[in-house]
């Protein structure tokens, strides 16, 4: 296994967005670091747009952000709005042409666009788009919004992406620039987050807060599911579209996506995870020498757990945090070497040992696999390993890479199947009640599509078909 493996293991984000209005301040500086802070949503590109209130420059290609810009780069961008992008992937070419952000002109001027999310009905308005006309750069699903509001340019921006919102079926976060405004927003069940800060006289929107606060901004609050939030010389203002019959936030942003310090719909991330913790307690109380998280996303409710069990918690496994995109990847007489790059087991720690490890979630099972058995390697006496989250039993079309079906574990063993699987002692995920239990918000408030099926807005119709 090698470290693509690890993360395919993993449920991945689409991107990170984040957008600043700050006459009088360094736009490009300030978006590069709300990028750096929104790394974790996107490694594959980064780009960044900014304008003078003339017109629009942007920067892009693949790589992390600090590889993508340099101070020569950033120092080039002069104006007083901008907007900035990281990419996961939406499954297409890993080709700079996908980087976002995207910049166009039409009939009203330049506006550039970045996206976080997925849309349902994307393939089939990107078709009924090029049927009509519509030239497409990429196969970058955001280029549907670029094309509708090139579509309504008889309209105002904010109108003409009132008009989207109706056409569009989907998850996004969106921040919109032209040469006077910063806009945002947020798809009407409120799937995808995004949020909203300030600094100084500045305005900032972006996927998380944890982006605000590594530039020292405020946290303002969420924007609202069906939300349009617009910055201008003016200030903020808001226009509220459609309210959806639910409200659908994304339970896996908690579990796994969010970084623990971020605030998503008045929910401080950390906090979740340590109540996912607890839930695990309550289920599924066990009896160990400690309790062992496999870091970084398994810690915060790794310690939950120790804390209402009395179990010691203790850091057994390292995990090496300066590995980048890409390296050169042993042969394969020695694959394991890819392995102990990213996570070693501390043999001090485990051995003899009855452990309780603890992980956000279960994928495909190679990652778990390969954990456990790295663990046996420094003799571990047991291993229980419990999930802070229920079985990922069905793909997401809502902006997570979940894999396909067919490559889910949960698909195709139950219990016990993946227990024999991964090589553990025993195996207990948390249950739907609990997690949902471990939120502030109301049960049904949240997107668990991934856990039971419940697509509230269906799915692609190729794939209905």
């Amino acid at each position: 296994m090698d470290l693509q493996e690890y993360r395919l293991d993993k449920p991945q984000e689409e991107c990170g967005v984040f957008g600043i209005y700050a006459p009088g301040m360094d736009v490009a500086a300030l978006t590069y670091y709300g990028l750096y802070a929104l790394q974790h949503r996107g490694q594959e590109s980064a780009g960044i747009a900014v304008t003078d209130g003339t017109e629009i420059e942007v920067y892009k290609n693949r790589g992390l952000v600090a590889e993508v810009f340099q101070e020569e780069t950033l120092n080039r961008f002069k104006g007083h709005i901008a907007i900035g992008h990281v990419r996961f992937g939406d499954g297409g070419s890993p080709s700079p042409i996908n980087a976002q952000p995207l910049v166009f002109n039409y009939l009203r001027g330049s506006v550039a666009l970045a996206h976080n999310g997925k849309l349902v009905n994307g393939d089939e308005l990107r078709h009924q788009l090029a049927v009509n006309g519509s030239v497409f750069q990429s196969d970058n699903q955001s280029e549907v919004f670029v094309n509708l509001i090139a579509r309504y340019s008889q309209n105002t921006i904010e109108e003409a992406l009132m008009k989207c919102m109706i056409d569009i079926k989907g998850a996004y976060g969106l921040v919109v620039m032209n040469e006077k405004q910063l806009i945002g927003v947020r798809d009407p069940h409120g799937i995808r987050p995004l949020c909203i800060g300030r600094l100084e006289s500045a305005y900032i929107i972006a996927s998380e807060s944890c982006a605000l606060d590594t530039i020292g901004a405020t946290f303002l609050r969420d924007v609202k599911p069906g939300e349009i939030v617009i910055v201008d010389e003016n200030g903020l203002r808001s226009i509220q579209t459609m309210t959806p019959a639910r409200k659908a936030i994304c339970a896996f942003e908690y579990v796994y996506l969010a970084r623990p310090d971020s605030i998503i719909d008045s929910t401080t991330v950390i906090t979740a995870r340590r109540n996912m913790g607890y839930q695990l307690a309550k289920e599924m109380p066990l009896k160990a020498d400690i309790v062992v998280p496999i870091p970084d996303s398994g810690t915060t409710a790794a310690a939950g757990y120790a804390e209402a069990t009395g179990l010691p918690f203790r850091e057994g496994i390292m995990k090496n945090r300066y590995i980048g995109r890409t390296f050169i990847r042993p042969s394969q007489k020695i694959r394991d070497v890819a392995v102990r790059l990213k996570l070693n087991p501390i043999r001090e720690i485990v051995e003899g040992k009855s452990i309780v490890l603890i992980d956000d979630s279960l994928v495909r099972g190679t990652t778990s696999k390969k954990i456990i058995q790295l663990l046996r390697s420094v003799k571990a006496k047991e291993i229980h390993m419990l999930i802070t989250a229920p079985p990922v039993a069905y793909p997401c079309f809502y902006g997570i890479d979940t894999s396909q079906r067919d490559d889910l574990i949960a698909t195709n063993y139950d219990l016990e199947g993946t227990r024999q699987y991964i090589g553990a002692d025993s195996l207990y995920y948390l249950s739907l009640e609990g997690l949902l239990n471990s939120f502030e918000e109301p049960a049904g408030n949240f997107c668990t599509a991934c856990f039971n099926g419940d697509y509230v807005l269906g799915t692609p119709a190729l794939i209905e078909k």
